[in-house]
């Protein structure tokens, strides 16, 4: 099986994202990837479709993944992600055991690194700022929209 480029995934990731935007929702997708190889989980914000504050993108994708591979560990494992994760997904990030986190746009105001780079463990590996024009310009497109 083919390994695809950190680019490829933050795409298919975007796509989720667009497809929230389309729903009303918060533009943020997430896919979680094995070994580089192949998506397993796969999320888009759904709070206000599913009435939940924790339905984010991340968390969705997370479970999604956990279920596929019946087990709650998701080892050689990486997360693609539009925004960076928020606190709360990224303490899952941090129970579930990803090996490597990869987003697009920071989030200045409720992104993890504003609080604590310490959430998700130093031998993680973590990216950001992958497509993140692409992930800004959607979410600018959204809040500008609800303010009109």
């Amino acid at each position: 099986m083919q390994v695809f480029s950190d680019e490829y995934f933050m795409g298919k990731a975007m796509d989720l994202a667009r497809q929230a935007f389309e729903e009303g929702e918060v533009p943020v997708g997430a896919v979680v990837v094995a070994d580089g190889k192949q998506i397993i989980g796969k999320g888009y914000n759904q709070t206000e479709k599913l009435n939940d504050v924790t339905a984010h993108a991340e968390m969705l994708a997370i479970t999604a993944a956990a279920n596929t591979l019946d087990a709650k560990y998701l080892r050689e494992c990486t997360l693609y992600v539009t925004l960076e994760p928020c606190v709360m997904c990224a303490g899952a990030i941090a129970w579930s055991q990803l090996d490597r986190i990869v987003f697009g746009a920071y989030d200045a105001k409720k992104g993890y690194s504003a609080i604590s780079n310490k959430i998700i463990h130093a031998k993680k590996e973590v990216f950001g700022g992958i497509m993140a024009e692409e992930s800004e310009a959607l979410l600018k497109e959204f809040f500008d929209k609800l303010r009109t």
